[in-house]
């Protein structure tokens, strides 16, 4: 082979590793833009669900933490299994009081149950029925006392440590969470 053709074949080389490298670098992108794309579309509930069964932290809205092993995950609401001071503590947090989770892994888990789609009230209303003696904290407090009345878009809560009892009724917009007393 003279040095002409040697010289042209390397140079066709060159291109061919040339393309091939442009050819994977589009690939690559294309496979991050995807993936970012796909991450887009993952909501949070599908990222709890996922941790299901594991410790999580929940930063909440009025500035408090609370912790437990994630039980339930709906579109709206999670139930956490915590500690209190007297014991075992079960909470149900709307997802829109969470700033902040620690413990979440990187991938989601799609709804594959038939209750996920329960809304917050249709959870308070099974503690309304079970007569439960809860504590409601709001973004301004909180109160100990029984669900009396769960409407569309608020709870009344019956104030039990009270010379006389009263009725508050908290929007669920104000609802931080809703812990056992």
């Amino acid at each position: 082979m003279s040095a002409g053709r040697s010289r042209w074949a390397l140079l066709f080389a060159d291109l061919e590793a040339q393309l091939a490298a442009e050819e994977a670098a589009e690939r690559d992108g294309a496979v991050a833009e995807l993936t970012r794309a796909e991450q887009a579309s993952v909501p949070l509930a599908d990222r709890l669900r996922a941790a299901a069964g594991t410790q999580v932290r929940f930063d909440l809205r009025d500035g408090e933490a609370v912790e437990g092993v994630l039980a339930h995950v709906a579109d709206a609401w999670c139930q956490l299994q915590g500690r209190g001071a007297r014991g075992p503590v079960q909470h149900v947090v709307p997802l829109a009081a969470v700033v902040g989770v620690v413990g979440l892994g990187r991938h989601g888990a799609p709804s594959r149950s038939r209750t996920d789609g329960l809304g917050l009230g249709r959870a308070l209303r099974g503690l309304q029925r079970d007569r439960a003696r809860v504590q409601v904290c709001t973004t301004a407090g909180r109160v100990v006392g029984r669900i009396a009345r769960v409407g569309a878009d608020h709870l009344d809560v019956e104030e039990l440590d009270r010379a006389r009892p009263a009725v508050r009724v908290v929007p669920f917009a104000a609802l931080v969470r809703v812990s056992e007393a």
